[in-house]
């Protein structure tokens, strides 16, 4: 099977300019980007997609170019936008590049027998003046010809500056600088992306290139209700684990939904097609076992934060499902309560006291017939004495756990 029939049989081919052109192209060893706009100090899951697709393609025997925006993250792409970028300082903007090559660098090996190579658009633009800019790009650019680009035309009606306007131009010059200086000759990106790369595609003949470029586009990925991908009550799911746990990344993938799970597996696994196909089948048959969630779970954690993340993971989504808190480590704690409630205590405090200063149970009766009533539990262990005092002693290295009937947790951090 060739890389392009992998692709397909994935899902992972929204667009081709040329699908003839690019077979003959992908026969034999060939270069292509894809550009990541430092926008953020981490990518997200969004992100992957594109990430994976180029690793398909470098694995295969292509060389790759991941290219870090320095320049055109100063700028703000107009694609899929319905309103102006906030534009962030050339210092931040460099943190985030650096951030971003980084994480790239991760998932495409810059060594070994086919390295990747990672570029930086602000290496050929910093030097460039606007007139020369104006003067040997701009002038073929027809304005009608960028006017009839949906990123552009899209953003008419509300209003478009010329600072976002431009950002097609610059894109475009990425793709001629990555022809003219490494071979590049196949631009691959979001479907939100097809604009750019054409553009780009065109910038290159009217310069007067002998050798065709090519423009693939892979899907934008939504989830079977309409919602977007990559979204949760807390936010975007990132790559950076500071600030999406592996344990909340692990769960982002373990409660995909059933009717998304095999789009996600072949979207975002490297499992052969026989592995997805009788996960399918595991999916159709048995879908509360989750089997096909738990492996794309698995494989996603480890790709992204490696064995031991995953390992941790795992261990927080059992001890949380039995109920045993005491099987986890501090770090784990960390973790797995994330974003809960919590509450500082003193040296020694009455449950009682603590459960209505905490905001557990509202009332003081009310905290009195949940203890009562066997509805409190202490790092997963019932407790049903009125007198019982908080002590350190109870601590999982700084926290305590206290669950309020069956899912309801609170975390009571020891000052």
């Amino acid at each position: 099977m060739t890389l392009l029939e992998d692709l397909e049989f994935r899902g992972l081919i929204s667009q081709m300019t040329d699908e003839t052109g690019i077979k003959e192209l992908l026969a034999n060893p060939t270069t292509l980007y894809t550009g990541f706009d430092p926008t953020a100090d981490s990518l997200h899951i969004g992100h992957l997609l594109p990430i994976l697709v180029l690793k398909r393609f470098q694995e295969a025997g292509h060389h790759v170019i991941g290219l870090v925006g320095g320049a055109t993250g100063m700028i703000g792409d107009p694609s899929g936008r319905s309103t102006e970028r906030s534009l962030n300082t050339s210092d931040i903007v460099e943190e985030f590049a650096n951030r971003i090559k980084g994480q790239l660098s991760r998932f495409l090996p810059l060594a070994g027998e086919n390295p990747v190579t990672i570029a930086n658009n602000l290496d050929w633009t910093k030097d460039l003046t606007i007139i020369d800019f104006l003067r040997d790009i701009g002038k073929h650019f027809p304005i009608s010809y960028m006017l009839a680009k949906d990123s552009v035309d899209s953003r008419l009606q509300n209003g478009i500056s010329f600072t976002e306007f431009s950002y097609m131009l610059l894109q475009s010059f990425d793709f001629l600088k990555l022809y003219e200086n490494e071979g590049c000759r196949l631009q691959v990106g979001g479907s939100d992306q097809w604009g750019n790369i054409t553009a780009g595609m065109e910038l290159i003949r009217r310069v007067g290139h002998d050798h065709k470029a090519f423009g693939m586009t892979v899907p934008l990925v939504t989830k079977s209700d309409g919602q977007k991908f990559g979204k949760t009550a807390g936010g975007a799911v990132w790559l950076d684990a500071e600030k999406t746990t592996p344990y909340e990344f692990y769960q982002f993938w373990f409660n995909v939904d059933d009717l998304d799970v095999i789009k996600f597996l072949k979207y975002f696994t490297f499992l052969t097609h026989e592995e997805i196909i009788a996960l399918q089948q595991e999916v159709e048959t048995a879908p509360e076992k989750r089997v096909a969630q738990r492996r794309l779970a698995e494989e996603m954690t480890v790709l992204v934060h490696g064995t031991e993340a995953l390992e941790q993971a795992e261990r927080i989504t059992k001890a949380l499902f039995s109920g045993e808190i005491k099987a986890l480590k501090a770090e784990d704690i960390a973790d797995a309560f994330k974003g809960m409630p919590r509450f500082t205590l003193g040296e020694h405090t009455n449950l009682v006291d603590v459960l209505v200063e905490a905001k557990i149970s509202p009332s003081k009766r009310q905290a009195r017939e949940d203890v009562t009533n066997g509805a409190i539990y202490i790092n997963g262990d019932r407790e049903q004495e009125l007198t019982k005092e908080i002590t350190k002693q109870d601590a999982i290295g700084d926290f305590t756990i206290i669950r309020r009937g069956k899912k309801k947790y609170f975390v009571l951090e020891h000052a």
